[in-house]
């Protein structure tokens, strides 16, 4: 079995100092993090980033901030939003793409979210997909329901989207495919041969969908973003500590932890 990629969202949209005192949101703050996180067996940082009252924003220059920050400190993934916060317009969100980072999320298609509506458009979607190959960036295919998996395969048969094809299950958002075994084994059941996958359950979801994905084979994103606890009523006190759990539950099960290096080859993103 491959090594596993551990995927670090270490800040998100939608929490705040408020929800967690633990939550990174300068550029500073997110470095410094991202760092722990790496050291502690993350191979890849999924990016997001605040203006300076803390609020979700896709400013195209606080991101170049915060990646050269990041990059500074340690050699981690990049793989930056476009998902932006609920309400954001596509010319907001597809912002950063232009830094060329390794990677981004493309989501194919709309879901609710809670008692929002996180919109993706059909037109919007193959927008994006251009977006990221004009620069060279891979997708990494944000999964919230079994159909837009075939969304994506559309995008890679009209040719959009080319090379190594990575998803990543989000399992548990109230509107979303559920997180248990059955919605998990479903959606690895129509992946396309070759395909790579990782899970990211929110909430109480995350620790039983990751304990999942390391024995069928998949990778596994935790973080702030999805989830605060680090058990029911004790709030996590970093990324790295999420992490941190993710290695050990990992090295129990008998798979290694992919260093960023390693997570480049698995992904495609090297020839070496």
């Amino acid at each position: 079995m491959e090594k596993v990629i551990i995927t670090a969202a270490v800040v998100g949209a939608e929490i705040t100092k408020e929800d967690t005192p633990y939550l990174p949101t300068t550029p500073d703050e997110i470095a410094i993090d991202v760092e722990k996180a790496a050291k502690a067996g993350a191979a890849i940082v999924h990016l997001h980033v605040r203006d300076k009252e803390g609020r979700p924003t896709q400013d195209k220059k606080i991101f170049e901030e915060t990646i050269k920050k990041i990059r500074e400190r340690v050699d981690i993934i990049i793989q930056v939003s476009t998902g932006g916060a609920v309400g954001m317009t596509p010319e907001e969100r597809i912002q950063p793409v232009t830094l060329n980072p390794e990677m981004a999320t493309l989501t194919t298609g709309t879901v609710n979210f809670g008692d929002e509506v996180f919109l993706n458009k059909p037109e919007d979607i193959r927008s994006f997909a251009k977006e990221l190959k004009k620069y060279g960036v891979r997708a990494e295919f944000e999964i919230f329901d079994v159909g837009m998996i075939f969304n994506a395969m559309r995008l890679v048969n009209e040719g959009l989207v080319e090379g190594h094809l990575h998803f990543d299950f989000v399992m548990g958002v109230p509107g979303g495919i559920p997180a248990t075994a059955k919605h998990l084994l479903h959606l690895i059941d129509h992946l396309p041969k070759g395909a790579t996958w990782s899970v990211a359950g929110i909430g109480r979801h995350q620790l039983p969908m990751a304990m999942l994905a390391l024995p069928l084979g998949g990778h596994v994103r935790v973080g702030l973003e999805d989830n605060i606890y680090y058990k029911k009523g004790v709030l996590a006190k970093s990324n790295s500590e999420l992490v941190a759990r993710v290695v050990r539950l990992a090295e129990e099960l008998g798979r290694e932890v992919a260093t960023p290096k390693e997570a480049r080859k698995i992904l495609g993103l090297t020839s070496d």
